[in-house]
């Protein structure tokens, strides 16, 4: 059997940066086990699986999809920059003639448009609720050391937990944090996290204005540190629209390689993700 993969840097323009995803293109739904094994041979954070729902449709005239993601030990149920990396390749090396691409997904239809450059990606809004500090305490030590930390919120349904750091840290605080991924994981006693996400108020008069800064840390996943993760910011893209009272924002992941994304928080309980891609490489897969 031979599959199509492609290496896509996602919500980036340049190579080497954003968050790197593998895509590969099915004919047909191949076992979990084995696509736990692909993930675990590509061993990027996300590999995608597309595969169509329609056997006379094919990846340039198709418009529906089925779309998984699984990390190099798991599957999971949403994936921003693996869905932006599969519309990318199929509007670009696919030249699929659809002015809209829809992946059904474990989170249910997801939609992606082409907008100049890029793409918009239509996701779930996750809003989190307020937590105690306290009943996280270790966890949290354990992501941000001794950084002030102003406000605690979890997401339930998707077992995210968002850090503020206080308004007195900066990108370079946030940047310059050095986290273990046995500790984080070992702290964690409720089995109510599978990520956590750290943010900081951004500096929107300056040059590009971003919003908010964070970084995102799931070694639960067995991803140490995701680059960049469009599902972190259905939680962080609700948090931060009502803090700022903006539906409307430019969010930076800042992990060593970086990447960006426009956010719009809908009133109809959606957020819209907006990213660039830049494709590494193309091959074949051969089982």
């Amino acid at each position: 059997m031979e599959i199509p993969v492609f290496l896509v840097d996602a919500f980036t323009n340049l190579p080497f940066k954003g968050n790197v995803a593998a895509i590969c293109l099915l004919m047909h739904e191949l076992s979990d086990e084995l696509y736990q094994k692909i993930a675990a041979e590509m061993n990027q954070t996300e590999t995608a699986f597309l595969t169509r729902l329609n056997p006379s449709d094919n990846f340039t005239t198709g418009s529906r999809f089925r779309l998984r993601w699984f990390t190099p030990i798991v599957e999971v149920n949403l994936c921003g920059h693996a869905t932006l990396a599969t519309a990318a390749v199929l509007f670009q090396h696919q030249n699929n003639v659809n002015s809209k691409l829809v992946f059904e997904s474990r989170s249910g239809d997801l939609c992606v448009i082409r907008k100049g450059d890029g793409y918009v990606m239509d996701f779930p809004l996750n809003p989190p609720t307020e937590q105690d500090p306290k009943e996280f305490s270790d966890t949290i030590t354990a992501v941000v050391g001794n950084l002030p930390v102003q406000e605690v919120y979890l997401s339930s349904e998707t077992k995210k937990l968002l850090v503020r750091l206080a308004d007195s840290c900066d990108r370079s605080e946030l940047s310059n944090l050095t986290v273990d991924p046995a500790v984080l994981k070992s702290c964690e006693k409720t089995g109510r996290i599978r990520g956590v996400i750290v943010t900081v108020k951004g500096s929107p008069d300056s040059q590009p204005g971003y919003d908010f800064y964070s970084r995102y840390f799931a070694p639960w996943a067995g991803i140490p540190e995701d680059p960049v993760t469009g599902s972190a910011h259905t939680v962080s893209g609700s948090y931060w629209s009502k803090k700022l009272g903006k539906t409307r924002m430019l969010a930076y992941q800042c992990s060593s390689r970086g990447g960006e994304m426009e956010l719009e928080v809908r009133d109809d309980g959606r957020i819209n993700i907006a990213g660039q891609t830049v494709t590494m490489m193309q091959g074949t897969l051969i089982i």
